[in-house]
């Protein structure tokens, strides 16, 4: 297994430590639930150096990316992300990714720790014709997020000469952190709370980890494993692949519009014609489910109304923040109505739930 920059670090805090996506990551320091309040009342500190960077440079970097991706990346703004993905010519997806437009005409983009070496050898089979350079930073890079109500009070004390009430909602800067110059700091999020990512150099990692804890403190800032984040993305309606999204679940299907461009000046790109018959005959959609029974739906968990099975659990788990069981599910058209009553069956015992439209929790962002 892979160890991210922070491993020792992870190790000294008493995480425990799992395989996810072929890194060794920690899952929990304490208590899940206990870490998700956490995140939701004052702000928590994630390692993400298990994603995966890879920075496309060259003259065709804009126009090779909106070949590749579904969203339409020259109509970006300089220095804003969008959510996007990278779909086989049979509409169904190899990953789900942020791409950060940059001044330059060049595209970072963040991609899933489990599938980055596939990412990267389907980006680079489909090089042909465009002048680009393919370059995965995912070595020289570490990668920190810090998401919560205090969380820009707590970055802003690390951050010279530039002022984190600036900086939109999905929109990226470069500011001097730590006193090192140009660091990339983005805010995006994948718990529904205020939040920012920070790109660092690998060397560097451990200590703007240590000094982030050290100013967080006063705030009850703590350390959060991989857990907690999984409550906290399903809680806040966000797709996990694998889950949401995967070689059997398009993203149409799956709430992810909005990162899928079918504008006639973005050109053709590797997927569109397989969603854009998708789009014409739906069959299924992706919903919340709420249940008060005692068992916690998982993944595959069956979705039944009256006799009929109408669709499967994609995700599941407890929140502590609607103090209910929730799931995400994929159901048929026509049984996807908010407070439509389902049951979910656990090995043929059946238990109430009942449809709602995604997310389970939404702060309004200012």
């Amino acid at each position: 297994m892979k160890h991210t920059a922070l491993h020792e670090a992870h190790e000294r805090l008493g995480a425990k430590l799992i395989e996810f996506g072929g890194w060794h990551m920690p899952v929990q320091y304490g208590p899940i639930l206990d870490e998700v309040n956490t995140v939701r009342t004052k702000a928590g500190l994630f390692d993400l150096g298990h994603m995966g960077r890879v920075h496309v440079t060259g003259k065709d970097a804009v126009r090779y990316v909106d070949r590749i991706a579904t969203n339409f990346c020259a109509k970006i703004p300089t220095n804003s992300i969008r959510y996007s993905l990278f779909c086989r010519e049979d509409g169904f997806p190899i990953d789900d990714i942020l791409l950060y437009k940059e001044e330059a005409g060049t595209v970072f983009i963040v991609v899933n720790a489990s599938n980055t070496a596939a990412d990267l050898a389907w980006m680079r089979e489909h090089t042909r014709g465009f002048d680009v350079k393919i370059e995965d930073q995912t070595d020289a890079l570490g990668m920190i997020a810090i998401q919560g109500q205090v969380s820009r009070d707590v970055l802003q004390k690390l951050v010279e000469g530039y002022d984190l009430g600036a900086l939109g909602y999905y929109k990226f800067c470069f500011a001097t952190v730590c006193g090192i110059q140009g660091m990339r700091i983005s805010r995006t999020g994948y718990t529904g709370e205020l939040g920012y990512e920070l790109y660092v150099p690998q060397k560097d990692t451990a200590r703007v980890w240590n000094a982030l804890l050290e100013a967080g403190k006063s705030h009850g800032v703590a350390p959060i494993g991989l857990g907690a984040r999984d409550i906290l993305r399903l809680e806040a309606g966000m797709p996990l692949y694998g889950h949401e999204i995967d070689a059997t679940h398009q993203p149409l299907e799956a709430g992810l519009s909005f990162g899928v461009s079918f504008a006639p000046e973005k050109g053709d790109w590797i997927g569109r014609a397989a969603l854009e018959r998708a789009k014409a005959q739906p069959t299924r959609r992706l919903v919340g489910l709420t249940t008060p029974g005692p068992r916690v739906p998982r993944q595959g968990t069956p979705v039944f109304r009256g006799d009929a099975q109408i669709g499967e659990v994609a995700s599941g788990g407890v929140s502590p923040t609607i103090s209910k069981n929730i799931a995400s599910a994929f159901v048929k058209l026509g049984c996807d109505q908010p407070g439509l009553a389902l049951e979910l069956d656990f090995k043929g015992k059946r238990q109430a739930c009942t449809v709602q439209e995604l997310p389970f929790f939404s702060r309004t962002r200012k």
